[in-house]
């Protein structure tokens, strides 16, 4: 099983061309909306460090954004709690499909938090910072300071560039990406 891992800006497309690869697909922002839903152990967890916050079950996404803007470490707080439920769904799932070619991994974080393998093949996405904000101000819950604080914490996009083997300038057509996915995936089998 080779693991591809998508790299990128927040809004640069890493989910619609993690989708088009058809492999399977290990989508962090996905699992971290149902542990808000559906896992009461970490809304314990959470309501612990931030009760003024996190007071009800499910958790509600408003709650996390009112937490993340309220103080500084909040994030921080969050993200360490999260992270590890994420990272046990995430071997899960590799164990589930170790017998598939390819899985990609579209996980915000994968460098930052170290979830990255020597071997893993790493895939920057390239948009153009107008495309970028013009289409996370059609999102429905898009907040300026959210975005600029998930900013911080993200390697720059100089740094995953060169540690990526390929790179995708996504100009968010669909003939575009799948050109791209065919290429690689063509190069990575040779």
């Amino acid at each position: 099983m080779i693991r591809i891992g998508i790299l990128g800006k927040i809004g640069s497309g890493k989910s619609y061309v993690a989708n088009n690869f058809g492999y399977p697909v290990f989508d962090a922002d996905y699992e971290v909306a149902k542990l808000y839903k559906k896992n009461k152990n970490i809304f314990n967890k959470l309501n612990k460090i931030l009760p003024k916050n996190i007071k009800c079950f499910p958790i509600e996404k408003k709650e996390i954004v009112e937490a993340i803007l309220q103080k500084k470490g909040n994030l921080k707080k969050i993200v360490k709690i999260v992270h590890y439920e994420i990272r046990i769904k995430m071997n899960f799932f590799l164990k589930k499909n170790k017998d598939k070619d390819f899985v990609i991994l579209d996980v915000p974080l994968l460098l930052e938090n170290k979830l990255n393998r020597k071997g893993d093949v790493l895939i920057f996405i390239k948009s153009k910072e107008s495309d970028i904000l013009k289409k996370l101000k059609k999102r429905k819950n898009f907040d300026k300071k959210i975005f600029n604080k998930f900013k911080k914490l993200q390697f720059s996009s100089h740094y995953k560039m060169k540690k990526s083997h390929f790179i995708i300038k996504n100009d968010f057509t669909k003939k575009t990406i799948n050109n791209n996915i065919k290429n690689i995936l063509q190069k990575i089998k040779q």
